[in-house]
C-alpha cells in the first residue's frame, strides 16, 4: 500500500458491475459528517472552516481504507467538487470588473501570471515538480484551495498524487490564514491609503473569505476594495483553467491526450455561464445567498472527502521542501501585489 501513489490498488478491489445509490450512501455520509462537524468548529471557535475540514478529514483518513466508502468519497471528492465551483459563478458580475477599472486589472492579470510563472520556473531549486509547482501558485495567485482544487481536477493524480495535493491544501490554508492577520498589519505600518491596503489585501490572500476579512479589519473602505479585487481574481478562475489546460495539452504526448486536455470541462463552461447570467440580469438576493451558500458546502464537502482518502503514511513522509512551492508564491504574490498597489 505504501507504493500505491495513485490508488491503483483500490481501483481493483472495487466491483466492476455499474454503481448503484446505495453504494454511494456510507461515503456520502461519513464525509457530510465530517463537514458539520468541521463548521461547528469554526463556527465556535473562530478558526477557518478550511483548516478544520482538512485536519477532521485526515483524522479520519482510515474510513477509506474499507471499500464500501470508495463510491460516496469519489463522488464528493469530484462531482461535488466541480458544481460547487460552477455555483462560484453566482458570486461574479462583469459590473464587478468595470467597478475594478483597466489598470487595477491589468495589474491582477500580470501578477496572477508573474506568481504562476516564478513558483513552476524556481521548483526544480527545490527539486519539485513542476506539475505540484503549477498546483501551488495557480492556487495562490487566484483564490486558495477552490482554484487548487479546481486545478487539480485538470493535472490529476497521475501528475500529482493524493499526498501531494493533502499537503498543497493545508499549506495554502495555513498561509492564508497567516496572511490575513499579518498583511492588514503590515499595511498600516508602510501607511498605506484604504484603496491601496484594500488592493494589496485583495490581491494576495488566497481565501475569498479571509481576503475579505482582512481587508475590513484594515478599514471600511478597504474592506471594499478587498472585496471588488479578490471576487475579480474568483472570476479569473476560469481563463486561468484554459491556460492550464493549454498547458497541460502541450506538454502530453501523443494526439488522442492533446484532444482530450484542450477540451474545455462542463465546470468551466458552467462557471463562465453562472457569471454570465448573473451579470445579464438581477437575479434576486436570496438566490445569489442561497448559490454561495452552496458552493461553500459543496466545496467544505470536496475537502473534507479529498483528505478522506489521503494516505498519512505518505503525508508524513513529505519533506520540508514540498512547502517551497507555496512559500514561494505566498511571498511572489505579496512583494507583486505590494508593488501594484504603491503605484495605484
Amino acid at each position: 500500500m505504501a507504493a500505491d501513489l495513485y490508488g491503483e490498488m483500490q481501483l481493483e478491489v472495487r466491483p466492476p458491475t455499474r454503481r448503484r445509490w446505495r453504494d454511494y450512501w456510507p461515503g456520502v455520509l461519513v464525509t457530510a459528517i465530517a463537514a458539520l462537524a468541521a463548521a461547528w468548529l469554526a463556527d465556535h471557535y473562530a478558526a477557518p472552516l478550511v483548516l478544520m475540514g482538512l485536519l477532521i478529514g485526515l483524522a479520519m483518513s482510515f474510513l477509506s481504507q474499507d471499500p464500501r466508502t470508495h463510491a460516496g468519497l469519489d463522488l464528493m471528492s469530484q462531482t461535488a467538487l466541480r458544481i460547487g465551483i460552477v455555483l462560484v459563478g453566482a458570486r461574479i458580475t462583469a459590473d464587478q470588473l468595470a467597478e475594478l477599472g483597466p489598470l487595477p486589472f491589468a495589474l491582477l492579470v500580470l501578477i496572477m501570471l508573474a506568481v504562476m510563472i516564478v513558483t513552476v520556473a524556481t521548483a526544480r531549486l527545490f527539486a519539485q515538480d513542476r506539475h505540484a509547482a503549477l498546483l501551488a501558485g495557480g492556487a495562490t495567485a487566484i483564490c486558495g484551495a477552490s482554484a487548487a482544487l479546481a486545478l487539480y481536477s485538470l493535472i490529476g493524480d497521475k501528475r500529482v498524487d493524493q499526498a501531494r495535493f493533502t499537503l498543497t491544501l493545508v499549506g495554502i490554508t495555513i498561509a492564508s490564514a497567516f496572511a490575513m492577520t499579518l498583511y492588514p498589519v503590515l499595511a498600516a505600518e508602510l501607511n498605506l491609503t484604504d484603496a491601496q491596503a484594500g488592493f494589496l489585501i485583495g490581491a494576495s490572500i488566497h481565501d475569498v473569505a479571509q481576503a475579505i476579512g482582512g481587508g475590513f479589519s484594515f478599514s471600511p473602505q478597504a474592506g471594499e476594495v478587498a472585496t471588488i479585487v479578490k471576487l475579480t481574481r474568483v472570476a479569473l478562475l476560469a481563463p486561468m483553467l484554459m491556460l492550464v489546460a493549454l498547458w497541460l495539452g502541450r506538454l502530453g504526448e501523443g494526439d488522442r491526450e492533446r484532444t482530450i486536455s484542450l477540451r474545455l470541462p462542463w465546470f468551466i463552461v458552467g462557471f463562465l455561464a453562472i457569471a454570465a447570467l448573473n451579470s445579464v440580469m438581477a437575479v434576486p438576493k436570496p438566490v445569489q445567498d442561497g448559490a454561495a451558500t452552496g458552493a461553500q458546502a459543496l466545496l467544505l464537502l470536496a475537502i473534507v472527502a479529498t483528505a478522506m482518502k489521503a494516505r498519512l503514511h505518505l503525508l508524513l513522509d513529505q519533506g520540508w521542501r514540498s512547502f517551497a512551492p507555496i512559500i514561494v508564491a505566498t511571498v511572489t504574490s505579496f512583494l507583486l501585489s505590494l508593488a501594484a498597489a504603491l503605484s495605484l
